[in-house]
C-alpha cells in the first residue's frame, strides 16, 4: 500500500515509534487490501484497563510480556510483587517501560530469551498473536518458553477471523511505516492451532469487546478460573 503522504521514516520515528510517545495521536494498521484498523494507542499508555486486569489476575509469575509496549502490564504486575519482564523490538518501547519503572528487553520473541522454559506466565495481548505473520510459529514458540506448568494468555480478535496478511503502521495523515507480516485470529481459529500443538484451552472470557483465552500444555493442571 503507498498513499501520496508516504515519507521514508527514521529508526526512532516510524508511526510505530511516534504511537509510543505519550499524549500521540491516531496510528492505524493499513492493510495490503486498503482496510484501515485503529490501533489502541491511548490504552497502551494508560493504567490497565477493566480487561487487562482480568489478564492480571490470571498472571502467575514469573511473567513474559512479549510486544511488552510502553509496558503497562509488566509494570503492573511488578507493582504487584509479581516478577514480570517485557521484550519488545523498539527501542523507545524499552527505554518507556524502564523509563515508568518496568524491566524491558530490546529483542525479538524468536531470539533467545532469559530462562526459556521457566516462565509460569507468557502474554500475547493487544493483537500480539498477530507477531510475524504466523500464529502458529509464534505459539510454537511461546510453548517453547513456558514451564511445564506454565500458561499462554492470548487476546484474539473479537470475529470469528483467521487471517494472514500484509500491513503497514499509518499515521493519520496517510504516511507510513515499512511493510510487516502480520496475523489476525479469533477464537476458533485458536483452538485449531492449540489443539495441532497439543495444547489445552482451558479458560475463556471476554471483557468488553474484548476477547481472551488461556493456553496450557495438555498435561498442565486446568486454570481455576471458569469461562466467562
Amino acid at each position: 500500500m503507498t498513499t501520496d503522504g508516504d515519507e521514508a521514516y527514521g529508526p526512532d520515528d516510524d508511526p510505530y515509534a511516534l504511537a509510543l510517545r505519550p499524549g500521540s495521536k491516531a496510528v492505524f494498521l493499513r492493510l495490503a487490501d486498503g482496510r484501515r484498523i485503529p490501533m489502541p494507542v491511548n490504552r497502551w499508555h494508560d493504567r490497565p484497563t477493566a480487561a487487562d486486569l482480568t489478564v492480571l489476575e490470571r498472571c502467575i509469575g514469573p511473567v513474559l510480556d512479549v510486544g511488552c509496549g510502553p509496558g503497562r502490564l509488566c509494570r503492573e504486575l511488578l507493582r504487584r510483587k509479581v516478577f514480570a519482564l517485557g521484550v519488545d523490538i523498539a527501542p523507545r518501547a524499552v527505554a518507556l517501560t524502564s523509563a515508568r519503572g518496568g524491566l524491558a528487553l530490546q529483542r525479538s520473541v524468536f531470539d533467545r530469551l532469559p530462562a526459556e522454559r521457566t516462565w509460569q506466565t507468557v502474554l500475547l495481548i493487544d493483537g500480539n498473536i498477530g507477531i510475524g505473520g504466523d500464529p502458529r510459529s509464534l505459539l510454537r514458540r511461546c510453548c517453547g518458553l513456558i514451564a511445564p506448568t506454565g500458561r499462554l494468555v492470548v487476546e484474539v480478535d473479537s470475529q470469528d477471523v483467521d487471517e494472514v496478511c500484509t500491513a503497514r503502521l499509518e499515521d493519520r495523515r496517510g504516511r507510513s511505516g515499512p511493510t510487516f507480516a502480520w496475523a489476525r485470529l479469533g477464537g476458533r481459529a485458536l483452538g485449531s492451532i492449540a489443539k495441532d500443538l497439543a495444547l489445552s484451552i482451558t479458560d475463556q472470557w471476554a471483557s468488553g469487546e474484548r476477547r481472551f483465552a488461556t493456553l496450557t500444555h495438555h498435561r498442565s493442571i486446568p486454570d481455576r478460573f471458569p469461562p466467562r
